[in-house]
């Protein structure tokens, strides 16, 4: 029996104000660290201290930096998330950690009072070093140490596997915003916390002791504190699941001259996606590309609109029609609008860009681009790239990074020997490369939308006018 569910962990249901806190994704990690506090480090020594493994600590590594971790919930003695595997596989993963008992938070407690400094301090979001140390000699270990962090997942490690040491690298990011993660997984959610500290007469840190009259106002330390006075927000709507269709024109009812129903429909339907796109935006959900037509070239435009044609709302029988006219627009062939399709779906006019053109990296440019490749991995880790232009391909693999020309990277992936867009941009290589690597993708699969739009078999529906880069050592 694990040591979490045995009678030294007191049962969370009995726990004075229990509470738990969802976390919502966190977009992947750049190129730098992933604790920046001296408590979020002392977290991640105690995982990578602890663990058996240390290649599966290294692969918790990437699968954090390249945000395979789901929202995180975090409750007394427990913190869980889902982690997808490079094969987009989710699996449930779980981190424990031993709460504190009734008697070790009145210590706790009473040693914060006893420094006005220290509620200051936790209510700046820091955690003082000097009332760790006091809690340690009190008994009260408020850290992780070597062996706390015990794991739980569903892939059936006994130890931490990727999946748990990547929930831990994600932890380590909310520990540096905010350190009552540490104590709601300890045990006490911060309402609780706050009040206990009031009634050991630490309410109002900046209090004075003068009988002076007091100025109009509220003291700034007293108005965080009561911050439940306003009543929470009422929830977001939901977002539909897809934009809504248009009605079918296909009547027995002649259209007027010079009015054609397919394009009609097409364009009812890619109104539609932009109404879901902007309610996207308003509840900060993460939107598909936008771009503003206004500034769009004809070939861009089209491509734009041909977007919309593979959502699911163009009748397939009216999708030949509208993909005709809006390739000889485009000046492609049906096969090249397919990709440009493909590309666009990943960033719009900037994906389409880096899709067409390869061009030469040199000066500053180069410069960014090598310190960026030299920074993203760990020396151990770094993969061998091939360069040619704007394009590193990676030495053995059908990978490839493209640099645009804002400075973001782009993965791509070969299949049936065309390079194809496997992922958003990134600013960092790292993450960016992981998204080429996974064999699972967001965008509609390299089947659906060639197949779709062109008419053909996915081998055919690659486009003849993209050619893989060369590289050259």
């Amino acid at each position: 029996m694990n040591r979490h569910d045995s009678a030294g962990r007191r049962d969370e249901g009995r726990i004075k104000g229990i509470e738990e806190r969802t976390f919502a994704a966190l977009p992947p990690a750049h190129g730098t660290g992933f604790a920046q506090t001296w408590w979020a480090r002392a977290w991640l020594t105690a995982l990578e201290d602890g663990a058996m493994d240390g290649e599966q600590v290294r692969a918790g590594r990437r699968f954090a930096r390249a945000g395979s971790v789901g929202a995180v919930t975090v409750r007394p003695g427990r913190i869980t998330a889902v982690v997808r595997s490079r094969d987009r596989t989710p699996h449930r993963a779980d981190v424990l950690l031993d709460t504190l008992s009734d008697a070790q938070w009145d210590r706790f407690l009473d040693l914060t009072a006893e420094r006005a400094g220290h509620m200051a301090a936790l209510l700046d979001r820091e955690m003082p070093p000097d009332l760790v140390e006091d809690a340690d000699a009190a008994g009260v270990h408020l850290l992780p140490g070597l062996g706390d962090l015990e794991a739980e997942c569903d892939c059936g490690a006994w130890d931490h596997c990727g999946h748990t040491a990547a929930v831990c690298y994600q932890v380590a990011r909310l520990l540096d915003q905010d350190p009552f993660v540490l104590l709601l997984l300890r045990g006490r959610a911060e309402r609780v916390l706050l009040d206990g500290l009031q009634d050991r007469g630490a309410g109002t840190p900046a209090a004075s002791a003068s009988a002076e009259p007091r100025a109009e106002g509220v003291d700034a330390a007293e108005a965080y504190a009561a911050g439940d006075i306003l009543p929470a927000l009422p929830a977001a709507p939901a977002l539909p699941p897809e934009p809504g269709g248009p009605p079918a024109l296909d009547t027995d009812t002649p259209p007027p001259p010079g009015v054609e129903p397919a394009a009609l429909e097409h364009l009812a339907a890619r109104t539609a996606a932009a109404a879901h796109l902007l309610l996207a935006q308003a509840l900060r959900e993460p939107p598909g590309p936008c771009a503003d037509a206004g500034r769009l070239s004809a070939g861009q435009d089209a491509v734009r609109l041909a977007t919309g044609a593979v959502g699911g709302h163009t009748r397939a029988y009216r999708l030949a029609a509208v993909a005709g006219r809006l390739a000889a627009g485009s000046g492609r062939s049906r096969e090249q609008l397919a990709s440009a399709v493909r590309a666009w779906q990943h960033g719009g006019a900037a994906a389409l860009s880096v899709w067409e053109e390869e061009w030469a990296v040199e000066g500053d440019a180069l410069a960014r681009a090598r310190a960026a490749l030299e920074t993203a991995w760990e020396d151990d880790e770094r993969p061998a790239l091939r360069a040619r232009a704007n394009r590193w391909t990676v030495v053995g693999e059908a990978c490839q990074l493209r640099w645009g020309r804002d400075g973001r990277w782009w993965p791509y992936r070969k299949e049936g020997g065309r390079w194809i867009p496997a992922g958003d941009a990134a600013a960092d290589p790292a993450t960016a490369l992981a998204a080429a690597r996974s064999d699972g993708e967001e965008a509609p699969s390299p089947t659906e939308t060639p197949s779709r739009l062109a008419g053909s078999s996915p081998a055919q529906a690659s486009s003849p006018a993209e050619v893989p880069p060369a590289v050259t050592p």
